[in-house]
């Protein structure tokens, strides 16, 4: 077994983390930060109780385009820092905040407010393609995303450490979780301002999008967008801009932060380290 090939299947898992590129090279794909677009008229009805996944972004395989999006907003010392923000429907429900202090204090409150997590991901790949799966988190430190077929590899942090096995290749690769950008979604307590640099925030209709740096992840500085959906309560997703600037996006749903799971699913098993 070539280390190339364990390479390519850790890349490939590892985009999810949004630190793929910094580890071979592999380009991710561009998200314009908007909602969902609904499915198509020809697709199939969903069944009752169950959320349509999010749609394929349009321009997926491109690389970021400097000017593209909304400017980035930096907090201010003198004022609190508004945010930009297109209306949405009048609901009756949560309002929109209205500082970026606000949008902070939102998302941490949001996920301060379970300790476990399990939904449906959907990762769109640099060449299209859409990769699908379970994700589990349980707080503090654990996470496990499992790829359905015919994609063979599981990404499993176990609090310390992040593993990358491939089933079908039978190979194992270990990382610190402190190289992930992703690993303040697994901290104890979450605290944007804290654990990171915020960069900004806007909302577009109901989706509240806060734009953070994670400047000690593996490669260099990450940029990170998270997604939440201000009506629902819940998260949407995420984009990560790698430190060769190629973004990779993860959209998540059928969220529930009620039921734990199982603990073997954060199992690593050093002796398989190759």
């Amino acid at each position: 077994m070539t280390r190339r090939l364990r390479m390519r299947a850790s890349i490939g898992a590892l985009a999810a983390l949004g630190f793929a590129a910094a580890l071979g090279g592999a380009r991710a794909q561009p998200l314009n930060l908007q909602p969902a677009k609904q499915a198509i008229a020809t697709a199939k009805p969903a069944r009752s109780g169950t959320r349509l996944p999010p749609a394929r972004p349009e321009g997926l395989g491109l690389p970021r385009v400097a000017t593209a999006g909304a400017p980035v907003q930096t907090a201010s010392a003198e004022a609190p820092q508004r945010i930009a923000a297109t209306p949405a429907k009048a609901s009756g429900k949560s309002s929109a905040p209205q500082t970026q202090d606000e949008a902070v204090e939102r998302l941490n409150t949001y996920f301060n407010g379970f300790a476990t997590l399990q939904a449906d991901f959907i990762q769109f790949s640099a060449d299209g393609r859409r990769l699908e799966g379970k994700l589990y988190i349980q707080r503090p430190g654990k996470m496990r995303f499992e790829y359905r077929a015919p994609v063979t590899t599981e990404v499993i942090a176990d609090g310390t450490s992040v593993a990358i096995r491939d089933k079908k290749l039978a190979t194992q690769d270990i990382y610190s979780i402190g190289q992930t950008p992703l690993k303040f979604l697994v901290k104890e307590r979450m605290d944007l301002a804290r654990d990171s640099v915020v960069m900004g925030a806007s909302t577009k209709g109901d989706i509240l999008s806060v734009r953070i740096e994670d400047r000690s992840t593996l490669g260099g500085t990450s940029k990170i967008t998270l997604n939440y959906d201000i009506t629902a309560n819940e998260l949407r997703g995420w984009v990560v801009i790698d430190p060769q600037g190629y973004e990779t996006t993860v959209s998540v749903y059928n969220l529930d932060t009620q039921r734990r799971p199982d603990p073997k699913n954060f199992t690593i098993n050093y002796e398989r380290m190759l």
